[in-house]
């Protein structure tokens, strides 16, 4: 499985599905109360959240990245709020930081602009990081500084810096994960889509769905799993048929029905789409093969001694953002060690 990359207007299926979920004002308070730290706990009120649409966010940043954006008043008489970023990676971003930082320059021009009357004080901007990389996001790449080489302390003075809240979500058994049941519904199924096991996984992500399905949205919430389950797994990997009857035992005969009509309806669309998805799953071996060749080149001007050991793994691997993530690294890695790192 793989993460298709994100063309302008169009938002994967992992970021359709979160996007989904935290559009709900209870969702979201459920998650920033569960994974902000304590200290910016103290500091906001979450009754007071706002979800900021359209009408905050400007057209082209909309559309640019796949973040959900709240706004919150701060506490203790504190004037001003804070906008806290939403934002999902399922790979390790090295460079996630200059995508914060253009999102916060572009939050803070939109403020400017929306004021008229001075003097205006820029918001501040929490970015809450969720991650479901099949690797552990390293704790020592946090801070906007952990990019910069030379004297960063010396020079401190001349250097925007700033971190991020991590969720990442293979950090935690299933247990630790809380909030809201539409919440911990979403961040199970996210968090297991990629594991072998998933089939095993899936009647207890459905045990809460069955919960969701006493409620006025249950059959959205029943629709979204099923649109996202069939949208980013492979026939080969779980099949509509399985998906359909694990949601049938998980949940109950009265939901059957309906479950089996949503599976027709998917597949008839999904054999209208059949002819695309030929051509795209073309696309990306071409791309991936693309890849391979820019690292192979880049392998052997600057580390010819190491090339048959990297490309061996290289040549091994599918997956478009690991190969794009590996061709970036090359550009500044200092020795092989950097790229084998992140190919393990």
């Amino acid at each position: 499985m793989t993460d298709e990359r994100k063309t302008a207007g169009v938002i994967n299926p992992h970021d359709k599905v979160i996007r989904e979920a935290y559009s709900d004002r209870e969702n979201a308070r459920s998650l920033l109360s569960n994974h902000l730290p304590d200290k910016v706990l103290k500091l906001v009120d979450l009754s007071t959240l706002e979800i900021s649409k359209d009408s905050f966010i400007e057209k082209d940043l909309a559309d640019y990245y796949s973040d959900m954006l709240y706004k919150v008043n701060l506490t203790d008489g504190n004037q001003g709020f804070i906008y806290v970023l939403f934002e999902h990676k399922s790979y390790h971003d090295r460079f996630v930081h200059l995508q914060l930082l253009e999102y916060m320059v572009k939050i803070w021009r939109l403020h400017i602009k929306q004021r008229k009357k001075k003097p205006i004080l820029l918001p501040i901007v929490i970015p809450l990081l969720i991650c479901q990389a099949r690797k552990e996001w390293p704790e020592d790449t946090i801070r906007l500084t952990s990019l910069l080489s030379g004297p960063v302390e010396e020079l401190a003075a001349y250097i925007p810096d700033f971190g991020f809240e991590l969720y990442d979500l293979h950090r935690f058994s299933d247990d630790q994960i809380k909030g809201t049941i539409a919440s911990r519904m979403i961040l199970l199924l996210v968090k297991h889509i990629r594991d072998p096991d998933l089939r095993q996984k899936l009647p207890g992500i459905f045990a809460l769905l069955r919960t969701l399905m006493e409620k006025e949205t249950g059959l959205q919430w029943l629709e979204a799993v099923i649109r996202y389950l069939a949208s980013v797994l492979d026939e080969e990997e779980l099949s509509l048929e399985q998906i359909k009857e694990i949601a049938e035992k998980a949940i109950s005969r009265e939901t059957g029905g309906y479950v089996m009509t949503l599976a027709e309806k998917l597949r008839k669309e999904g054999e209208k789409r059949g002819e695309k998805r030929g051509e795209k799953r073309g696309e990306k071996r071409g791309v991936a093969k693309g890849l391979r060749n820019a690292i192979e080149l880049g392998m052997t001007l600057k580390f010819p001694g190491d090339i048959e050991a990297v490309m061996a793994r290289v040549n091994k691997i599918n997956d478009i953002d690991i190969l794009d993530e590996v061709t970036e690294a090359l550009k500044t890695a200092k020795d092989s060690s950097e790229i084998l790192a992140l190919l393990k």
